[in-house]
């Protein structure tokens, strides 16, 4: 069980999640407007369009989900995800950064007045998880904050990403999510079957909680545990970036923004190859 602020469901987490989109998507907005060129490349096989078109999915079917509407049929698993993605990709065929900056003004608009009046304690996300609307509205915000820094690096502008916006996408979404999904969904099979660790995060501003490896699974404790392998502390907006495969571990590590002590430390690196976010 994990604590409330984690999980999402704290009271206030909404209407922070709502003020955060808020100070994002504008920039974001921005961002993908000034983009020179749609067919630049920027994630893996993905171009700034794609990039940007993906962003305004994530918008279409988080909406869906927090104003309690059917939804796409996924798997949220690496494999899983990246198939609905490329459908959707290939049914879409806007990629003009003027336009797609247009759609996901908006899209948020949209999304903003739908989880003003979210009143359901949960609803029915990906793979049929069961979530608060605040947890999706974070999933969002991660989202924003990710593929912005994205297509940021890919034309070259700057993407700043503050501490507590990163901290409510990993408290209010990416722990949530680890905690509701089947215990295999964000590892790496192949890499994850014999490892067996136990790592005590501390977030830096916010909770604590335990990550536990077994063999090819993932579960979470709340708050702070003795019997661990290697504490972690990490600047939330580090941790992100690293988490998702977007910067390396050595920077973060030499500018203090990430540090592990205990037992075995040097169990950071290999939990970095095991983990596989959707």
């Amino acid at each position: 069980m994990l604590p409330a602020a984690t999980r999402g469901g704290a009271p206030d987490a909404m209407a922070q999640a709502r003020a955060a989109l808020r100070d994002v998507v504008p920039r974001l907005v921005a961002l993908v407007r000034s983009a020179p060129d749609a067919n630049a490349a920027s994630v893996g096989t993905w171009t700034v369009g794609d990039v940007a078109a993906h962003l305004s999915h994530v918008f279409h079917f988080d909406t869906n989900a927090v104003a309690g509407r059917p939804i796409l049929e996924a798997m949220v698993t690496k494999t899983g995800m990246a198939g609905v993605n490329a459908k959707m990709l290939a049914e879409d065929g806007e990629r003009d950064p003027a336009v797609l900056a247009d759609r996901i003004d908006m899209l948020a608009n949209e999304f903003d007045d739908v989880a003003s009046r979210a009143r359901a304690a949960t609803v029915t996300w990906l793979q049929g998880v069961g979530l608060p609307p605040s947890a999706v509205a974070c999933h969002l915000l991660e989202e924003c904050l990710i593929h912005g820094h994205d297509i940021a690096k890919a034309t070259g502008r700057p993407w700043s990403i503050q501490r507590d916006h990163a901290l409510l996408a990993v408290e209010g979404a990416v722990l949530p999510l680890i905690g509701a999904l089947p215990p295999t969904a964000f590892l790496n099979q192949e890499k994850a079957g014999s490892f067996r660790a136990r790592f005590e995060l501390r977030l830096r501003g916010g909770e604590r909680a335990t990550m536990n490896f077994d063999r090819g699974s993932l579960t979470l404790d709340a708050g702070c545990a003795r019997d661990v392998d290697a504490h972690i502390s990490a600047d939330p907006s580090a941790l992100m970036l690293v988490f998702i495969g977007r910067q390396g571990i050595w920077k973060p590590l030499l500018e203090g923004k990430l540090t592990a002590w205990g037992r075995r430390p040097w169990e950071l690196a290999r939990m970095l190859t095991v983990i596989s976010p959707p």
